[in-house]
């Protein structure tokens, strides 16, 4: 058996040692989002092996399909772990509060986008550009989270046994070895040093898969309460954007009602 294909079966029933330690530790009644992420990277994870060994025609076809469902899932979780930190304060979060998460998030990956370019892209097909370049935005979305999560843990009263960290760790040291790879790819390096940097990039993910199965045998630690002074910023901040969403509400509204005049 090759190093690609015993990565690959020993990638699979990690996958499913993570699957099982969610469904046993309930880690789906707070992360649905991550939960149908592991089982859906389980699942092409399977289906990609399926389609190299039979079909390797039909595998630029199956990879294109599989990025884009990958990003999407991916961008859930991010807002679904930003949704988790304020769990002690959603309560006193105004309505709409997981929207403008999620706007906050895609507005980042906009202003990530047009420096995500690191390949010479020129030679790529405008649906492969672009696809490489969904693929480095939202693993330095996954970085940059990560990198705000672990340095504001204290803020957030969060540690490392709280399962949003751990999620945010697994998913960041991953992110930032296959950023490392696409770099050094961006040197055009080919045959068998191209296909050794992607068995880093594989080997870096069983290291994440690896992390979280440690992490999820063990049992989350009690949540603990924000700190009085952090409670008052959060809550700041969240009056001054309803204030504004208010603010915007009303303004649309007045010059419409002046255009029907």
């Amino acid at each position: 058996m090759s190093l690609n294909n015993a990565l690959w079966l020993v990638g699979i029933v990690t996958e499913a040692a993570v699957i099982g330690l969610l469904l046993y530790r309930c880690v789906w009644r707070t992360l649905p989002v991550f939960c149908v992420y592991c089982a859906w990277d389980l699942f092409s994870s399977m289906g990609a092996y399926a389609v190299v060994r039979f079909f390797p025609a039909s595998y630029t076809t199956a990879y294109l399909a599989v990025t884009v469902v990958d990003s999407a899932l991916e961008f859930g979780v991010l807002v679904e772990l930003a949704w988790s930190v304020l769990r002690p304060l959603r309560a006193s979060l105004p309505r709409g509060a997981l929207i403008v998460i999620g706007v906050l998030i895609v507005a980042l990956g906009a202003a990530i986008w047009p420096f995500s370019g690191i390949h010479q892209l020129a030679s790529l097909a405008p649906a492969m550009r672009n696809l490489v370049r969904l693929e480095q935005t939202t693993s330095i979305l996954r970085i940059l989270f990560f990198l705000v999560l672990a340095g504001s843990s204290h803020l957030l009263s969060i540690g490392w046994r709280d399962r949003e960290l751990q999620v945010a760790t697994g998913l960041g040291l991953y992110s930032f070895a296959s950023l490392v790879v696409e770099i050094l790819h961006s040197h055009q390096a080919m045959g068998s040093q191209y296909r050794n940097l992607n068995q880093i990039v594989v080997a870096s993910y069983l290291c994440s898969l690896t992390y979280w199965v440690f992490s999820f045998a063990q049992k989350e630690a009690v949540r603990r309460e924000f700190t009085p002074q952090m409670q008052s910023l959060l809550l700041a901040v969240a009056g001054t954007a309803r204030t504004t969403r208010v603010a915007l509400t009303d303004s649309t509204t007045g010059k419409t009602r002046k255009s029907e005049q």
